[in-house]
């Protein structure tokens, strides 16, 4: 009897050290790879993480109070403007209402963000998007930190494979929760298109509330859309289709896209095709329910 129980506390130590190592196995591969600045495209299985995240956890993110203070720099460094004589002289120094420490306001960019990719994954859209869309900055926002990286890596990758061609300048991804704090990145009318490609359809009803689109939330993508901008969204649930029609349809800024204008959008054929999670469902042979909203214009103010 205790011989079995001494047995398996050594089984269990060693599972233990098996994850440690693999672990260490992981982080080792991310560090060396960002060290060595290689060209070569990164491997998923070294930023293995779970499938999903509670986006009301406390994950410790980095954000800005607001917009005009993000610091877009270092993820579009070939869109950085340049300072004239007046912008170097000036510190362009504020204090933040609720701290104490100086902020400097960020170097600014040619031109601003204009296409999201919420939870975008391993950044599949992402990088079928970029040569699609040369003249647009494009975003993806990830909640997962080993996800995340894998992004970072892979677009740096294939920024210098294709040093010579300029691509892939254009996109970079950033860790954030936007369900909490997408007013913090984007300033009013700033984003032409978001994409919900595939989200988390949080089958059971008490988990609904963690569904990435809501009345609550679909008034933050009216406010981010300009007039006249695009929401795609796409899954193969069935049901959360629905949930996403429904609450769509039933938010007075967005109308339905018809379906000829759809089916004629060439951002719809890359959605439905470049994703992780599209090729999956591709592989089963499933079904794609895909729906399109435009935002519209504010009514005038009495």
């Amino acid at each position: 009897m205790g011989r079995s129980k001494h047995n398996k506390r050594e089984t269990t130590a060693d599972t233990a050290g098996d994850k440690k190592n693999k672990r260490q196995k992981r982080e080792d591969y991310r560090t060396a790879l960002r060290q060595n600045g290689v060209t070569e495209l990164p491997r998923k299985k070294h930023y293995r993480q779970r499938a999903h995240a509670n986006p009301f956890s406390d994950h410790k993110l980095i954000y800005p109070p607001h917009p005009e203070l993000m610091n877009w720099s270092s993820m579009y460094p070939h869109y950085v403007a340049e300072e004239g004589p007046a912008d170097q002289a000036q510190t362009d120094a504020e204090f933040l209402p609720d701290r104490d420490s100086e902020v400097l306001k960020p170097k600014k960019l040619t031109q601003d963000v204009e296409v999201a990719d919420i939870g975008c994954g391993f950044g599949g859209l992402l990088v079928a998007l970029a040569p699609a869309l040369p003249d647009k900055l494009i975003l993806g926002l990830e909640i997962r930190v080993s996800v995340t990286q894998f992004v970072e890596d892979r677009i740096k990758a294939l920024r210098a494979q294709n040093e010579e061609q300029k691509l892939y300048r254009n996109i970079a991804v950033l860790r954030a929760n936007t369900m909490k704090f997408m007013p913090n990145f984007f300033t009013k009318g700033q984003l032409s298109k978001i994409f919900i490609c595939f989200p988390d359809p949080h089958f059971k009803a008490r988990k609904h509330k963690q569904r990435i689109v809501s009345t609550t939330l679909n008034s933050e993508y009216a406010y981010v859309i300009r007039p006249g901008g695009i929401v795609y969204t796409i899954t193969d649930v069935p049901d959360l289709h629905e949930w996403m029609v429904g609450h769509f349809e039933a938010h007075p800024s967005f109308e339905r896209v018809s379906e000829e204008e759809q089916e004629a959008d060439p951002c719809v054929t890359i959605m439905r095709t470049e994703t992780e999670e599209g090729k999956k469902v591709e592989r089963n042979q499933g079904k794609k329910y895909v729906a399109l909203y435009r935002r519209l214009e504010d009514p005038p103010h009495e």
